[in-house]
């Protein structure tokens, strides 16, 4: 999810089709194409400009409806209601890391399998990838990028993950789950209690918020694609 906006212009975009497994985007306004990884425009008047990532969450309707109760609903546009189900398949499908990358992808890492999903974290210029079966077994990641202290948590129930700059107060922080579902944290540091959104709620820390990271979810060969020197996560052996 990004911000449909450049060089101070709204723009509205439509799909174009698919270059090396990547998605490219059409603006109304200019006729500039975008890719989605790089979020670069490739070509048109705006060639080079970039848009901006915006804060978004990946979760199930559950988790959604409880911590947002007042929420909104897409209408799925004409058509498209009766192909959720078969889209909802794809995505299974595209989740269990099986299959090989597109054709006209030239670009390989052969570090992890190419349709292994990852969920990748940049931070100052640095980048990692971090495997979604690796989160779910870890539940609570705490690491180092581009210089700063992070935290990656996942919710196995609802199959959520965020991240944060772990620094609360001019104290860095180090965290592990309070419970099985990681719905709960405790830094080491303070024993304060937070949530899995980056809320203190109880302890000496209690009404702090941890600075949000944005997670993008891609599959490996996208991914290293557009981040060739990115690091990977592994668990502690």
């Amino acid at each position: 999810m990004f911000r449909a906006e450049a060089k101070g212009r709204a723009l509205v975009l439509d799909n174009a089709g698919v270059v090396a497994g990547n998605e490219v985007f059409k603006d109304r306004e200019t006729g500039s194409r975008w890719q989605q990884s790089s979020l670069e425009a490739i070509s048109g008047p705006l060639q080079g400009a970039r848009l901006q990532l915006y804060p978004f969450l990946l979760t199930n309707w559950e988790e959604w409806r409880r911590l947002h109760p007042d929420t909104l609903v897409l209408k799925p546009l004409p058509g498209y209601a009766d192909r959720i189900a078969e889209k909802n398949k794809m995505i299974r499908e595209g989740l269990s890391g099986l299959g090989a990358a597109p054709n006209d992808v030239t670009y390989h890492d052969d570090r992890l399998k190419p349709k292994t999903m990852v969920l990748g974290l940049d931070v100052d210029g640095a980048s990692k990838a971090f495997p979604l079966d690796a989160l779910r077994r870890a539940r609570v990641v705490n690491d180092v990028l581009g210089g700063k202290p992070v935290v990656v948590v996942h919710q196995p129930k609802s199959d959520t993950t965020t991240a944060f700059v772990a620094r609360a107060k001019d104290r860095t922080l180090s965290f592990e789950a309070a419970n099985a579902e990681a719905s709960t944290l405790v830094d080491r540091e303070s024993g304060s209690r937070w949530d899995a959104y980056g809320a203190c709620t109880s302890g000496p820390l209690k009404g702090s918020t941890l600075e949000a990271l944005v997670l993008e979810p891609e599959y490996w060969f996208a991914w290293s694609e557009f981040h060739r020197s990115t690091a990977i996560y592994a668990p502690p052996q």
